[in-house]
């Protein structure tokens, strides 16, 4: 298994240029990680001169990016920015290419009011095999994720519900789509992650660790510190023979200790997990 995160405290900093993608880069490095995943959000472009220089500095600092998270919003009800969005989507992929990214998470979209679950879940299993053959060729894995809401968004994702979720991970089955397990997100829905992550765990390329302080909230805390059923789910992981990137989602905005706590955390509760499973 390889550690990487996702610095999701960072992103205004980022966003502001308070910090650099550089200065994420040698922090991921400090960290004793393996791999530094961004968002899309933070790139300078999307061409292979824009983005030469960002992969230097990742390998200058030691660490690669393994994923780069997009917010595909193929639930909208205006079929021309459902459109746009797998256009969107492609030129992410060639993105990737070029920082040597192979992951990169996908998503169904926003729960845009009116929208019924019938067509939203059309339109999301459409949009999110549209370009798995694209990337395929590209050598990039998309991995669709029980996702809550997106950098920039106004709604929760459609399919925040597992039952949503689950019937879209059915209507993509065979479709070469991977998935994106995040260990906390359908806390925030009330629901309890084992049971989706026992229906799904065949298809998991990556792990989000994740974590949040109350079940019915979207309130992130630091990894390995909220109600996350961490050891059990890394316990059915690691009995399943996952292998992937496991990739510490740090969005608990507690500045640089909620990496340097929340990283040995998981890493910890990972290998406790495979003493376990033993």
């Amino acid at each position: 298994m390889q550690m990487s995160c996702l610095p999701v405290s960072l992103y205004a900093d980022i966003s502001a240029g308070r910090r650099t993608l550089a200065d994420w880069f040698r922090f991921a490095a400090e960290l004793g990680l393996d791999g530094a995943d961004i968002s899309v959000a933070h790139l300078p472009g999307r061409d292979a001169a824009s983005l030469a220089p960002i992969r230097r500095q990742a390998e200058d600092a030691g660490v690669v990016i393994p994923m780069m998270v997009t917010y595909t919003d193929f639930t909208h009800p205006d079929s021309a920015i459902r459109a746009r969005q797998t256009d969107e989507l492609r030129s992410c992929i060639e993105a990737a290419t070029h920082l040597g990214v192979g992951y990169l998470r996908v998503t169904a979209g926003q729960k845009h009011p009116g929208v019924q679950r019938e067509e939203g879940i059309a339109w999301a299993s459409a949009g999110l095999t549209a370009c798995v053959a694209d990337a395929t060729a590209a050598g990039v894995t998309l991995c669709y994720e029980n996702h809550t809401i997106g950098y920039g968004w106004t709604e929760y994702d459609f399919s925040l519900p597992s039952d949503i979720f689950l019937e879209i991970v059915e209507h993509t089955e065979g479709s070469g789509l991977q998935l994106l397990f995040d260990t906390a997100n359908n806390l925030v829905n009330g629901e309890d992650p084992l049971p989706v992550l026992e229906a799904v765990i065949d298809r998991i390329a990556v792990v989000h660790a994740a974590d949040m302080a109350r079940k019915g909230v979207f309130e992130p805390t630091v990894v390995g510190t909220g109600v996350s059923p961490l050891a059990a789910i890394f316990r059915s992981l690691r009995q399943h023979g996952f292998d992937g990137w496991l990739s510490v989602e740090e969005g608990s905005k507690t500045g640089e200790a909620g990496f340097r706590q929340g990283i040995p955390l998981v890493r910890a509760l990972w290998e406790a997990a495979g003493a376990d499973s033993e």
